[in-house]
């Protein structure tokens, strides 16, 4: 065994072409420009399908960037890590997309490749229709929930490494 870094993918979900349904593609570009870590594969994973599957297994840690419909003020940002992700998930609630994430992270726990590090980040959208650019809450919203994704890295890198002992 090595002592190699965590093989994490940090993939954007939603419609860029639909507003605020893009929220999650518009996170996944501005956490790309603060990311610098080779072992972290930016995604663009569109309205997701099981397209994916081969491309998240054997992975250390996923995060799923998504518009996330809670009942919350636009541009609200919630984070939801491990089994309150899978909760969620199946309990289906939010973006049509989730339909498909949920589908993909159940395939990826038949196959015994279900990363142990994972977390769903949701930014509540305002108006989802035609458009190319997210309203002005939830574009106010990306640097937060960018900055979560990448505090998630840092933590699950932390909880990760050996102890140093002298």
């Amino acid at each position: 065994m090595t002592n190699q870094a965590k093989s994490i993918a940090v993939v954007g979900i939603g419609n860029s072409l639909l507003t605020d349904d893009g929220a999650g593609i518009h996170t996944l570009e501005r956490f790309a420009e603060g990311n610098a870590d080779d072992d972290v594969c930016c995604l663009d994973g569109g309205t997701v399908g099981l397209a994916l599957l081969d491309r998240l297994a054997n992975l250390d840690g996923l995060i799923a960037l998504d518009a996330m419909k809670l009942g919350k003020s636009p541009g609200a940002v919630t984070v939801l890590l491990g089994e309150d992700m899978d909760t969620h998930l199946r309990n289906q609630k939010g973006s049509v997309h989730e339909v498909g994430l949920s589908d993909l992270m159940d395939a990826l726990r038949l196959r015994c490749d279900l990363p142990g590090n994972r977390a769903l980040i949701g930014i509540e959208p305002e108006y989802m229709d035609w458009g190319t650019e997210p309203t002005a809450a939830v574009a106010a919203a990306l640097p937060e929930a960018a900055a979560f994704a990448h505090d998630l890295i840092r933590t699950w890198r932390a909880e990760s490494s050996p102890e140093v002992r002298s």
